[in-house]
């Protein structure tokens, strides 16, 4: 998908707008279109994820994912297998359903290759896009952190912890 022309669009309402306004703030207007085109890009490929997030879940298990190749946002379809999906096995966490309604974020991190693999595999596995198996796992491990947390390290009165063994 192409966002070019979609930026144009942009570039021109705004020169449209900004024309009513006289000479000056169409000067402006025209200085501020280049500096903003990055800007525009970034808040409609956060729009397009959000868009295919909303999608996988409406296909789940199949997903919709958005990569980024060569500056331009490429959609890659999943669809759900053609037979009756295996049930979810008995340790997997149910989806973490109090970010459901809440606004998204995007986060950009590296990974090792072979990490990056291994949770495409096991996102594979769980019938879930990367993007849903990451949101998943991660709310799993803060939720499993918190109850580790909260029932492993006894408070004294003043609410510091309290810690025991040997120092070498």
């Amino acid at each position: 998908m192409e966002l070019g022309p979609y930026v144009d669009t942009l570039r021109q309402e705004l020169g449209t707008a900004a024309a009513a306004g006289g000479d000056e703030a169409r000067a402006l207007a025209e200085r501020l279109t280049a500096p903003l085109d990055s800007a525009v890009r970034l808040t409609l490929l956060d729009a397009l994820a959000a868009a295919a997030a909303e999608i996988t879940r409406e296909l789940a298990p199949g997903s919709v994912d958005v990569l980024l190749r060569n500056r331009e946002p490429v959609f890659v379809v999943t669809p759900p297998p053609a037979d009756e999906p295996a049930p979810a096995p008995a340790d997997t966490p149910p989806p973490a359903t109090d970010t459901e309604d809440a606004a998204t974020a995007r986060i950009n991190f590296r990974l090792p290759d072979s990490l990056k693999s291994r949770i495409e595999e096991a996102a594979g596995r769980a019938g879930l896009s990367v993007n849903a198996w990451l949101v998943r796992a991660t709310a799993t491990a803060l939720d499993s952190s918190l109850r580790a947390e909260s029932t492993d390290r006894p408070r004294t009165a003043r609410g510091h912890q309290r810690y025991s063994g040997w120092v070498r």
